[in-house]
C-alpha cells in the first residue's frame, strides 16, 4: 500500500528542517495548529514565548549562532501584528527570518470579518518577499522563502498560511531545486583599478559592516596585509578581534568616538569599505568620504541607493570573494605610521575611561573582567548601549548582538534567550536598561522553563536616560522620562531565577561569580545615579 501523500504543511516543515532550522518561536492559535504539528514532526522544536515580538528576537538569537534562518510562528490578527516590530527589525538589521502567520481562508474572508485583515499588506514594506501559501506550489514557495531570506542581503520572508491550504495533500512530485548562487567577484577593469589604488596606498583604511559579517569575511589577514586600521559598525564588532593593534572598535552612534575616527578617515588616501551598510550610522556619517580627494572602494551586497556616501568604485557582489581577489598577491603598501594608530587607540581609551569607582563604565569594565573571554553578549537600546558598544571588546564576530538599525528597546533579553538555546555551553550576558527590561520581563518565564543560565545585567537609574539627556541638551523641561525604580532583582527571583542588587564593583563582581555558578538565570540590578551618562557618549 503506497504511503499517504504529505500535507502542504509537511512539505514546508521538511524544507525548513533541511535548511538547518531546528527551533521555531511564537505563540499558537487555532489557525496555526497544523503547521505547529508539522514543524514538530519534522524535528523542529517549538518554543513557546510570551509575546510574538520577543519570539522573533529569540529566533534572531538562534540565527546569529547557527547561521540558519530563524522561524516565527504567529496566529491570525493580533498574533501576527504583535510581531511587526521585530520583523521590521530583521529587515533593517539584515536577519533571515521566516515569518509564518495563520490566516482565514480567502473564500471565508469574503463574509467573515472577525480578526480578518490584509496581513500581506501589513508586512509588505518590511519583508524581502511575501507569499500566500498554496498547496499546489508548496515546494516552490518553501524553496523560494529560504533562498530569498538567506541569499544576497539577508532579511525576513512572510508566508501567510490559509487554514485549509496547509492541510491539503501534495500529490505532485517535488520539483528540482534551484542550484545555489555562486559568489561573484568584480569584472577585470574595476578589479584592476582597485588593486592599483591599494598598491599605491600610503594610508589605507578599512570600514567593515554587517554584510561582511554575513558573508563570512576573514578580515584579519586582509587588514594585516594592507597594514590598514579597521573601523567596524556596531553590528560587525569582532570581525577583527578588538585587542588587535589595527582594531579601532565599533562606530556610528557616539559623537565622542566620531571626533577621533572621522579625522582619521579624512587622512586616508584609500578607504576600502567591505560590506559597510550605513543603516546603523548616525547622521554625522553622511558624506564622510571625499571621492575626489580619496580613492573609495565600496564593496556591497546591494547597490548604493542610500546616498549616505559616494565612492569612486562601487562593486556589487560577494564581500569575502571580492576581498580575497582584491588582495591576492598584492604587495603590502607602506601603511600608517604605527605611532598614529597607537595615538588613535589611546585617544579612544581616554574618551571612554574605565577607572571610575561606580557608574555605567565601571559596570561594563567589571563584567568584561569577570566573565570569560568567549562570553556572548547582547545589548539593549539606550544610553548604556552606546557606551557598551564603545567599551566592550569583542574577539569574534557576533560576540555582541543588538538591534543596531531599528534600535528596538527590550530586544536584548529575548536575543540572549535565543543565543543560549542555540549555544548552551557558552556564558551569555544580556545588558539592559531598566525601562527596556520592564518591556519584556514576561520572557523571564521562558528562561526559567528552558532552565537557562543567562545573566541579565540591568542598569537601574529609573529614567529613559538617553531621551532625558537629549531633553536637557535641547533645554526642555524634564517630562515623560522618569519612573519609579523597579526592584529588578526581586522580579528575577519571582520568575524562578537568582536576583542581586549591587551598587559597587565589589558587589557586582561577587554577583557575577555567583551567577556563573548558578543553576538558573540571574538578574543583577546595578543601581546608578540619574544623569550618569553625562559627558560619556
Amino acid at each position: 500500500m503506497p504511503a499517504p501523500s504529505p500535507s502542504a504543511a509537511d512539505v514546508l516543515a521538511r524544507r525548513l528542517y533541511e535548511a538547518g532550522c531546528r527551533h521555531a518561536f511564537g505563540m499558537p492559535g487555532g489557525e496555526v495548529l497544523t503547521i505547529v504539528d508539522a514543524l514538530t514532526r519534522a524535528g523542529i522544536e517549538m518554543i513557546l514565548a510570551k509575546h510574538e515580538n520577543a519570539a522573533a528576537f529569540m529566533a534572531e538569537g538562534v540565527y546569529h549562532r547557527t547561521g540558519v534562518p530563524g522561524i516565527l510562528v504567529a496566529t491570525v490578527g493580533p498574533g501576527a501584528l504583535n510581531g511587526v516590530n521585530a520583523v521590521a527589525n530583521a529587515h533593517q538589521d539584515r536577519v533571515p527570518l521566516i515569518v509564518l502567520t495563520g490566516c482565514v481562508d480567502p473564500w471565508e474572508a469574503q463574509t467573515y470579518t472577525h480578526q480578518v485583515l490584509d496581513q500581506r499588506a501589513v508586512f509588505a514594506p518590511i519583508v524581502k518577499a511575501g507569499f500566500t501559501f498554496d498547496a499546489k506550489a508548496a515546494h516552490v514557495i518553501a524553496d523560494k522563502a529560504v533562498a530569498i531570506a538567506t541569499e544576497g542581503r539577508p532579511g525576513p520572508v512572510h508566508i501567510d498560511l490559509p487554514i485549509t491550504a496547509v492541510t491539503e495533500a501534495v500529490t505532485a512530485p517535488a520539483p528540482s531545486r534551484r542550484a545555489p548562487a555562486t559568489p561573484t567577484v568584480p569584472a577585470k577593469e574595476p578589479l584592476e583599478q582597485a588593486r592599483q589604488w591599494l598598491t599605491r596606498a600610503k594610508r589605507p583604511l578599512i570600514i567593515a559592516g554587517v554584510d561582511a559579517m554575513t558573508d563570512g569575511l576573514d578580515l584579519a589577514p586582509i587588514a594585516h596585509l594592507l597594514n590598514a586600521p579597521v573601523i567596524t559598525t556596531y553590528k560587525a564588532k569582532g570581525l577583527l578581534p578588538e585587542d588587535d593593534p589595527l582594531a579601532l572598535g565599533g562606530a556610528g552612534l557616539s559623537p565622542k568616538a566620531d571626533k577621533i575616527l572621522l579625522p582619521l578617515i579624512a587622512q586616508a588616501d584609500v578607504v576600502l569599505c567591505l560590506g559597510y551598510d550605513p543603516i546603523e550610522m548616525r547622521t554625522g556619517w553622511r558624506d564622510v568620504f571625499d571621492p575626489k580627494g580619496q580613492h573609495v572602494i565600496d564593496v556591497t551586497a546591494e547597490p548604493n541607493h542610500h546616498y549616505m556616501h559616494q565612492a569612486g568604485l562601487n562593486i556589487i557582489g560577494s564581500i569575502a570573494a571580492t576581498a580575497s581577489v582584491l588582495t591576492d598577491s598584492l604587495p603590502p603598501p607602506n601603511g600608517w605610521p604605527e605611532a598614529e594608530l597607537s595615538a588613535a587607540r589611546a585617544a579612544l581609551a581616554e574618551a571612554f575611561p574605565k577607572d571610575e569607582d561606580w557608574g555605567p563604565a565601571a559596570i561594563i569594565d567589571t563584567c568584561q573582567q569577570a566573565l570569560p573571554r568567549n562570553v556572548l553578549a547582547t545589548a539593549d537600546s539606550g544610553a548604556h548601549r552606546i557606551l557598551l558598544s564603545q567599551m566592550w571588546e569583542c574577539y569574534e564576530p557576533r560576540a555582541l548582538t543588538q538591534s543596531s538599525a531599528l534600535c528596538t528597546m527590550g530586544c536584548a533579553l529575548p536575543l540572549a534567550i535565543g543565543t543560549e538555546i542555540a549555544e548552551p555551553d557558552r556564558t551569555v550576558v544580556s545588558f539592559l536598561g531598566d525601562a527596556g527590561f520592564l518591556m519584556v520581563t514576561g520572557e523571564l518565564a521562558t528562561a526559567a522553563e528552558r532552565k537557562l543560565k543567562t545573566i541579565f545585567v540591568v542598569f537601574v537609574d529609573a529614567s529613559l536616560a538617553l531621551i532625558e539627556l537629549k531633553q536637557r541638551q535641547r533645554q526642555l523641561p524634564n517630562s515623560f522620562v522618569d519612573f519609579d525604580a523597579p526592584d529588578v532583582a526581586a522580579i528575577g527571583r519571582a520568575f524562578g531565577g537568582e536576583g542581586h542588587t549591587v551598587q559597587s564593583r565589589e558587589t557586582l563582581k561577587a554577583a557575577l561569580k555567583q551567577a556563573q555558578e548558578a543553576n538558573t538565570f540571574t538578574v543583577i540590578g546595578c543601581v546608578i545615579e540619574r544623569e550618569s551618562y553625562d559627558g560619556r557618549l
